[in-house]
């Protein structure tokens, strides 16, 4: 059974694809609606699938590109093979094609979802939650399965070579992160590409069709309102499937690297060795990731509402339910996982700090911390971003003195947003590396990832019920349809909001992971900020998160420009529009964003992949380091002020169109204060679903760039480099306790090629006697006694 562990995962990730085929199929039998409806549906599905045709074409170059400069690295550096390139090419096709799962079903759900909300709230919530639970199995199948895969091929390959148990295994996971590096690289492009496209045609929309014309969203006279749906799918589905697609290998990735270097750390004396082909810390994250599938299938069965009465509320706890279950029953298997998997006692290095023995439960208590901070930041989130909530009444109460005073709100909502989340991502890196070490952060962050499936489900449920809403409004069904899919999409916004901010936690945890693997990578001791040059780096770093977002607000407004000036141009040009009796061009709208997507998404992406090569290969492994640091960090920060501003914005726009009381008095949807308050929701847009969304994605694929080139920065290890230089440190610092006697803590740092061992030993005795026992370390080049201080200093040299 140990010994056939690493194919538990296959088996985990398979069933799940299973369970999103048979879901599919059922979504699919639900009826399709009226001829206008599946008309309406029809166009929005050819308009998503074009443009991702389009964009996958141009991805292709960048992926040729790419895979010419892996295998040119890979016959460079020894421990780099070049089947990192055919890993590389995977990882991109599964990327896309995790998105465009996600598209398909959410483009066959939305007249399905439209038409149920005719009879039942239930069944329209059934339906859409339905279509994301395609997406969200289909995504954490496709991860698992192509990891998993991978990871046996290259072990199968690698592992039983000439080198030692560690060096064989780098070699695999190096490999290894060309998937990740593929998943990661094609789901910044979609991301930010989709982002894009869906917040051109929502800003151009809003802009012209509801404060100019004062037409109700998605009415079918907008000629922007096809290319607006169209941008639901390509930007808020196929784009958030390929980001958590990337984020979901990433951190397991990075995770098993970590696990590797605990196997190292307790190979020191004699190799390590376990039941689970001596590499039970490396499968660890694999295995909870597949059982992570399970439990999110098991929770997608609580997920339901009973009658057509419910509001935000109840289905919002129905999700909860869900979501909650799945957390529980992934902390539950963990806990039996971690103590089956790992030895009950574990040598870990601890950075400055040496060897420490830690145990298997501290690693449970990690992932406790994972799960803990996942759920903690989506109700922090929700908090910023729910209808009724005081940081949205706020935006709300200042829209009746106008959109300024709109825009200030929203503005301050976001940037004190930062203030909880960031003390829980503190905690949450703290806690972790306190109980196990960088493995712990590891560990965290891939138990917050395990139930993505759940997640996604979640997070795609509210683009489906978006665009329920838009078919209902083109098709003229009754109100009661659009008050139905409004009370759906009203949550999905909430949750939107939530699963971004899930992300970005995870990406967080993630790089400081794939920070401490990159470290150990290139060989250096560490990142120190009073180097210049490190310092430059570390500002560049905090630098680029400013521009990226820029670049993105940018791209949005010069294609929403365009949009307007075109949708203003068929309302003036084509008559009779607004009574209903003229059709509008919608191909042009939909062309305007297609073309300015593919355009404008090039330089964001080349920017986060070419700077950190650039600044490796010019300045070095540390400075590179620094850097990294400042993007995690900087982009950290405007990620969650985008996101949660955002969701404040949009859902205070919602607040008007059910009512809300402003001084006294109730004020609804038309008003002046609904007005700026589109006004600020069409500022929001482009921030929670173009440069906010993308801020994950440039954290990790910033610090998996450095992960492959760091083996041309840093000696890694490899055999070449190797000096068979042996410098031992012996620190003694005693304390008098009685007389002649004296306590004494002995400190002995041991370098090997690069690699530091520290051991320590408390004792007492006399002066005399410690002094003695200190130079038991070796031959003894210099000793320095200071009395005074009470502190031995022994300095030992020895080369073989």
């Amino acid at each position: 059974m140990k010994q056939n562990m690493m194919y538990l995962p296959i088996i985990l990730a398979i069933l799940g694809l299973i369970f999103m085929y048979i879901k599919m199929v059922w979504v699919k039998k639900q009826d399709a609606g009226s001829d206008k409806m599946q008309s309406i549906s029809k166009s929005i599905k050819e308009g998503a699938l074009a443009f991702l045709a389009a964009e996958y074409r141009l991805l292709l170059i960048f992926v040729a590109i790419a895979s010419v400069a892996l295998f040119i690295i890979s016959k460079l550096v020894d421990t780099t093979s070049w089947m990192i390139v055919p890993a590389f090419i995977i990882g991109a096709i599964f990327s896309a094609l995790a998105g465009n799962i996600g598209m398909r079903i959410a483009t066959d759900a939305n007249a399905r979802t439209a038409e149920a909300a005719k009879t039942s709230l239930p069944e329209a919530l059934k339906v859409s939650f339905g279509g994301g639970t395609v997406m969200g199995l289909g995504v954490a199948g496709l991860a698992v399965l192509g990891l998993s895969l991978f990871f046996i091929f290259f072990t199968n390959q690698f592992m039983g070579g000439d080198g030692s148990f560690y060096e064989n295994m780098t070699v695999v996971l190096e490999a290894l992160a060309g998937f990740s590096l593929g998943a990661e690289s094609i789901a910044l492009f979609a991301r930010v590409g989709g982002g894009i496209y869906t917040k051109a045609a929502d800003v151009g929309a809003d802009l012209v069709g509801k404060v100019e014309a004062g037409i109700p969203e998605d009415d079918p006279r907008n000629p922007a309102t096809i290319a607006d749906n169209v941008g639901d799918n390509v930007g808020d589905v196929a784009g958030m499937g390929a980001d958590l697609f990337g984020s979901y290998v990433a951190t397991v990735l990075a995770a098993m690297v970590l696990g590797n270097y605990v196997i190292r750390d307790m190979s020191t004396t004699t190799q390590f060795t376990d039941g689970f082909n001596n590499m039970g810390p490396i499968l660890l994250p694999l295995v909870i990731a597949g059982v992570g599938i399970v439990a999110s299938i098991i929770g997608t069965f609580l997920v339901g509402i009973k009658d057509n009465s419910a509001k935000e509320a109840e289905v919002q706890k129905a999700l909860d339910t869900g979501n909650w279950a799945s957390i529980l029953l992934t902390l539950a298997a963990s806990y039996f996982l971690i103590d089956w998997m790992l030895p009950e006692t574990m040598q870990m290095s601890f950075f400055g700090e040496g060897i420490r023995d830690v145990s298997s439960i501290n690693v449970f208590w990690s992932a406790c911390i994972g799960l803990a901070v996942g759920a903690l930041i989506s109700m922090v989130t929700a908090y910023y971003t729910s209808l009724g909530k005081k940081p949205v009444m706020s935006i709300v109460q200042n829209s009746a003195t106008g959109a300024g005073t709109n825009l200030i709100a929203g503005l301050a909502v976001g940037m004190k947003s930062t203030f909880l989340s960031v003390i829980l991502f503190a905690a949450a890196i703290y806690g972790s590396y306190y109980f196990a070490g960088f493995y712990g952060v590891a560990l965290a962050a891939s138990a917050m990832m395990a139930t993505t499936a759940m997640q996604l489900a979640i997070d795609a449920f509210g683009p489906i019920a978006d665009n329920a809403g838009g078919v209902a409004e083109m098709s003229e069904l009754e109100d009661h349809v659009r008050e139905r899919t409004d009370i759906l999409d009203s949550v999905g916004n909430t949750t939107a909001a939530v699963g971004k901010g899930f992300a970005i936690a995870s990406a967080a945890l993630t790089a400081l992971a794939l920070f401490a693997a990159y470290v150990t990578f290139t060989g250096i001791d560490g990142i120190n900020i009073f180097k210049a040059d490190v310092l430059a780096m570390l500002f560049v770093g905090g630098m680029i998160p400013v521009v990226f977002s820029a670049l993105a607000m940018e791209s949005v407004g010069k294609a929403a420009m365009e949009m307007v000036h075109e949708v203003r141009r068929q309302f003036r040009e084509i008559p009779g529009i607004m009574e209903g009796t003229g059709t509008p061009e919608y191909a042009k709208c939909v062309d305007i964003s297609t073309k300015a997507a593919l355009k404008e998404m090039i330089l964001p992406g080349l920017i986060t992949i070419i700077t950190p090569i650039l600044i490796g290969l010019i300045f070095g492994a540390e400075p590179l380091g620094g850097y990294m640091a400042g993007v995690c960090v900087s982009g950290v920060m405007w990620a969650i002020f985008q996101n949660n501003a955002g969701g404040a914005w949009d859902n205070a726009k919602k607040s008007f169109e059910a009512g809300v009381e402003i001084n006294g008095e109730m004020t609804y949807k038309g008003s002046d204060a609904h007005k700026a308050a589109v006004t600020g929701d069409t500022v929001g847009d482009p921030f929670k679903d173009t440069s906010g969304p993308s801020m994950n994605i440039l954290i990790k694929l910033t610090c998996l760039v450095g992960l492959v080139i760091a083996p041309l920065l840093g000696n890694h290890g490899a055999t070449e480099h190797a000096t068979n230089e042996i410098k031992k440190e012996v620190r003694v610092e005693m304390k008098s306790i009685d007389g002649d006697m004296a306590k004494a803590t002995i400190t002995t740092s041991t370098t090997k090629d690069g690699k530091t061992v520290t051991n320590i030993q408390k004792l007492e005795g006399t002066a005399e006697e410690i002094e003695a026992k200190a130079k038991e370390a070796g031959e003894i080049v210099s000793v320095n006694v200071k009395k005074e201080a009470k502190t031995i200093e022994v300095e030992v040299e020895k080369k073989e």
